[in-house]
């Protein structure tokens, strides 16, 4: 329903990511993720809420329902966190791999100065 029988402009290309329903059945929070940057959100935010007494009625006649929750709308950014989230967490594990690295290259060059030192000790 949202891909095409919604003609109101301010709606951006979204999906359902999923439908929360109070334990009552008399409400439903449906969550969304727009495809688009945050004024893409806010604005189909505020098209899906214009059209929700629309959506309801849909819901009735196509599921054969007597009752369908009030429908209240939310952005779900989930997904964006867990990009972010992943792109923080390749970030630390470059600055560790490279902590590393320089860790390592100063145990080899220690390691490798530390028998020539060992050696002249001897000998005097």
């Amino acid at each position: 329903m949202l891909e095409g029988e919604l003609s109101d402009p301010r709606i951006a290309p979204c999906y359902v990511t999923e439908a929360v329903l109070a334990p009552g059945g008399k409400s439903c929070r449906v969550f969304i993720a727009v495809n688009g940057n945050e004024e893409d959100e806010e604005s189909t935010l505020e098209g899906l809420m214009a059209a929700r007494a629309f959506i309801r009625t849909e819901i009735r006649y196509r599921m054969g329902v007597r009752h369908v929750p009030e429908l209240t709308f939310a952005i779900d950014r989930s997904e964006k966190m867990g990009a972010r989230m992943d792109e923080l967490l390749g970030r630390m594990k470059k600055r560790k791999d490279k902590l590393e690295k320089k860790v390592s290259a100063k145990e080899k060059a220690a390691s490798a100065s530390a028998p020539a030192t060992s050696t002249k000790s001897q000998s005097t």
